[in-house]
């Protein structure tokens, strides 16, 4: 299960159920995908596809709704 978090343009932000315990968030679009961590700071993990500018701009939209996120996380992990 990988429940949306949210949309943003043609982007997918996204938890897997069944991983590592670390909080963080997948995007995914047509054009390839991302894992930022969330804590301690918003930052890349690893990434296929996407230009430094698109991950630059994914790195903004997670800052910017990673409250939300986190919120979502902890509803969805109950921790």
């Amino acid at each position: 299960m990988s429940p949306t978090i949210f949309r943003y343009k043609n982007y997918r932000f996204f938890f897997f159920s069944r991983e590592e315990t670390r909080r963080h968030v997948h995007v995914s679009c047509p054009e390839g995908e991302a894992k930022f961590w969330l804590e301690p700071l918003v930052s890349l993990n690893q990434h296929s596809g996407l230009s430094s500018l698109k991950l630059r701009e994914l790195q903004r939209i997670i800052e910017e709704h990673k409250d939300a996120i986190i919120r979502a996380w902890k509803r969805h992990f109950q921790d």
